[in-house]
């Protein structure tokens, strides 16, 4: 199904659809899970079990065999073009833009359900027929939390209330505290929290605590689940389930639309990736600190964390022609530090 050969020889007709090579990756390891698993045969590779027996053990996923075979189908995925390749990270330029063009009057203004309202509104060029006020303030409170906590997707989207503390204290700012019930990495619990201030009025764009204050403020949920599916005219679903994690894609895709900005490269890990590379870039974390925040491990061995602040895909940071430039134009200000020079 993911190659271009096919199996009595020769190459597949160029109108027949393929799939890439990660779908065949993730077939491979549901055959290995079979095997190993269902059919109790563990993770040892399938081999002949005495010399000339003829009788075979073993897991016939992880035989040499197909091993050769996804190694030469990668290879001509490369040579086709077909290049796996990482989302584009969301900078925080991009969430700026996206947070004015939400708040325009037209996006962000609530209006009361009335059948056909908002694609005659869209038509009349007066805001978006793919979401009004409700649902644009949804986004940016999961787009500020992905972000800023570094997190996946579905664990934002799986956030319920009991799992967000607000924390009004006299005489000192405002918290907020988010503890996930589960994590890719942490599967049983003990999962640290993200203890979360507001941040200064020129990063209001990428604050959490506005965002969710906007969206709690509209929707009025208070149990269960946080983020849910927005109905037809604009309307929070009553249902006590999680919007779907390619709804919200769709959605933020529309949204980049909306900028004029190319939705292809971006995907649900943007906002991780983003992210990282906010806190490391701008924010001047080191890598130990990025990765006690997002809860990664610190060993540097494989250099999991290159991967998410290094990648072809994503926009370059300054032009080439500018790296020794001494009349280079000054960084935007840090409202910490009060410092703009790119070598600070």
């Amino acid at each position: 199904r993911c190659d271009s050969m096919a199996l009595g020889g020769g190459l597949k007709s160029a109108d027949e659809v393929r799939d890439s090579y990660g779908h065949g990756q993730k077939m491979r390891a549901a055959m290995t899970y079979a095997f190993g698993r269902i059919h109790g045969l563990g993770t040892v590779p399938w081999q002949e079990d005495n010399p000339g027996s003829g009788r075979f053990v073993g897991n016939p996923s992880v035989s040499q065999q197909v091993s050769n075979y996804m190694c030469s189908l990668r290879r001509r995925k490369i040579q086709a073009g077909e290049v796996a390749c990482s989302a584009r990270a969301i900078t925080s330029d991009i969430l700026y833009r996206l947070y004015h063009h939400n708040h325009r009057p037209e996006n962000w203004e609530i209006r009361e359900y009335a059948a056909g309202a908002q694609k005659a509104l869209g038509d009349a060029g007066q805001g978006s027929p793919w979401g009004g006020g409700r649902a644009r303030r949804l986004l940016h409170a999961a787009y500020t939390l992905a972000y800023v906590c570094l997190l996946r997707v579905d664990e934002v989207l799986k956030i319920q209330s009991h799992d967000i503390i607000v924390e009004q204290r006299p005489g000192r700012p405002d918290r907020l505290v988010v503890t996930l019930p589960f994590r890719k990495t942490s599967q049983f619990g003990q999962i640290k929290p993200f203890i979360l201030y507001p941040l200064s009025d020129s990063e209001a764009h990428l604050c959490p605590l506005r965002a969710y204050a906007e969206w709690i403020k509209c929707s009025e949920i208070t149990t269960g689940y946080v983020f849910r599916r927005i109905a037809s005219g604009d309307r929070v679903s009553h249902e006590n389930k999680p919007i779907a994690a390619e709804a919200f894609l769709e959605m933020f895709r529309n949204n980049l639309l909306d900028i004029a900005i190319d939705p292809y490269p971006y995907g649900t890990h943007s906002f991780r990736r983003g992210g990282c590379q906010y806190l490391h870039l701008e924010r001047r974390w080191q890598l130990r600190r990025i990765c006690e925040w997002g809860g990664w491990s610190t060993e540097f061995t494989s250099l999991t964390i290159v991967k998410y602040l290094i990648s072809v895909n994503d926009d370059p940071t300054e032009p080439r022609e500018s790296f020794f430039d001494p009349s280079r134009p000054l960084t935007i200000k840090c409202p910490q530090c009060g410092r703009s020079c790119p070598c600070a």
